[in-house]
């Protein structure tokens, strides 16, 4: 990967990609990464374990592709993600 990245950069990209309704266009727009180069800096930073589970749970998952997401979904996160 030619891109390198801060430690805060890094941990914000794994917790995007981690995110249910983040899809991965919202990574490319704001860092630089396709789907690709994010599977691969999953793999290269998560254990294997961890990598395994992320795998199962974003493969196939609508959400995580503007275009096959439904249109009623507007936001990415859930209003009480970010409690204050």
């Amino acid at each position: 990967m030619s891109q390198y990245f801060s430690q805060a950069d890094l941990s914000r990209i794994i917790e995007m990609a981690w995110e249910d309704r983040t899809p991965f266009e919202a990574i490319a727009q704001l860092y630089g990464l396709n789907e690709p180069a994010v599977i691969k800096l999953m793999r290269r930073e998560l254990k294997p374990g961890s990598f395994r589970l992320w795998r199962a749970r974003v493969s196939g998952r609508n959400s995580k592709h503007l275009k096959l997401r439904s249109p009623a979904i507007s936001r990415a996160y859930c209003p009480t993600q970010y409690k204050r």
